[in-house]
């Protein structure tokens, strides 16, 4: 379903070849392990939750659970394709050690394997979104999105995506083939990098995809001791000890706001990133429907200028404590 509106949802565009999608959709990472485990009956109820309540916009990848996750949408999916503007992801690969940090390839002959293997998990005979999940320092972008563009020809996918790309990587992609989404991890918590990549994108006509706009939970405000934090958290530096305290009182700050707004601090959160402009939409994952009906609140808190500018100063950027991701996977990110 592209460049269509279910009515029930704000619907935003996510560049300028007419590719619309709900303002605020659904992130299917955690349907796959990655935050503890979860029920795939559910899973799969959750998503057509999602559905009936206009959340058109799902964004998965083939490295959510190498494969699983594409699986799950698919199935969830079935009889509901044209409700649905379906994204996925290519370009990480499974470590070569256990434990150790993903892969990437963005060779050309990957590019149409991975299409190739993602329709098949999908079924589906075209993806509405497809980007390179990671860009590959070894293969130049124009190969890897040449080769992507080829894809748009032959009619198995609609519109080309990035995520976690440099502005000069950005341009050269969108030189070669028009980018229709870039998608970088962007919150109160982390903004740097996000506001440099949002610069290039406003100027380009590209729609901006915030993922992890809760900052991993962070943001929901029922995170508040250690020994909560499960399954892919743990690894991350925001939620180590030595930082975990620090960026709680950040959030605590940040709640209080929430509480004079009369809405969660998860709503509060995505209202602030939907703010930043129409060209912005979030994906906020979930394995709940309470969370999922939650999140959608946010399209329902009205936010001012002085707003948004007292909220920016609740959580200054640069305040949290700890890096995006660990230290290895961190080089595969921003390139």
């Amino acid at each position: 379903m592209t460049g269509t509106t279910t009515g029930k949802i704000e619907q935003r565009a996510l560049g300028r070849g007419g590719l619309t999608a709900a303002a605020v959709g659904l992130g299917c990472m955690p349907l796959s392990g990655v935050y503890g485990e979860a029920d795939d009956a559910a899973s799969e109820d959750l998503i057509r939750h999602a559905l009936d309540l206009g959340v058109s916009h799902l964004d998965s990848a083939d490295m959510y659970g190498w494969g699983h996750n594409e699986t799950l949408v698919g199935r969830a999916i079935k009889g509901r394709r044209d409700q649905v503007v379906l994204a996925t992801k290519f370009g990480q690969t499974r470590p070569q050690r256990q434990g150790g940090p993903n892969g990437v390839n963005g060779r050309p002959d990957y590019v149409v394997e991975a299409c190739e293997a993602s329709l098949q998990r999908l079924g589906v005979d075209v993806i509405d979104l497809y980007y390179q999940h990671r860009v590959d320092p070894s293969v130049p972008i124009e190969d890897t999105v040449g080769a992507m563009a080829r894809l748009v020809t032959q009619g198995k996918v609609r519109y080309l995506g990035l995520s976690e790309a440099r502005p000069q990587t950005i341009r050269r992609a969108h030189a070669t083939h028009p980018i229709a989404a870039v998608q970088t991890e962007y919150s109160l918590l982390y903004r740097t990098e996000a506001e440099e990549t949002r610069a290039t994108t406003r100027e380009l006509g590209i729609g901006f995809v915030a993922y992890s706009p809760l900052g991993r939970g962070f943001l929901t405000g029922t995170i508040t001791d250690l020994a909560q934090v499960d399954g892919r958290r743990a690894a991350h530096p925001r939620f180590q000890a030595e930082n975990f305290a620090q960026n709680r009182a950040l959030v605590a700050r940040f709640e209080a706001l929430a509480a004079d707004k009369r809405c969660t601090p998860a709503q509060l959160a995505l209202a602030w990133v939907l703010a930043q402009g129409d060209d912005v939409v979030a994906i906020p994952g979930t394995r709940a429907r309470q969370r999922l009906e939650e999140n959608l609140g946010a399209l329902r808190v009205s936010l001012s200028t002085d707003d948004v500018a007292c909220i920016a100063e609740a959580i200054p950027n640069g305040a949290i404590a700890g890096a995006r991701y660990p230290a290895a996977a961190m080089q595969a990110v921003y390139l």
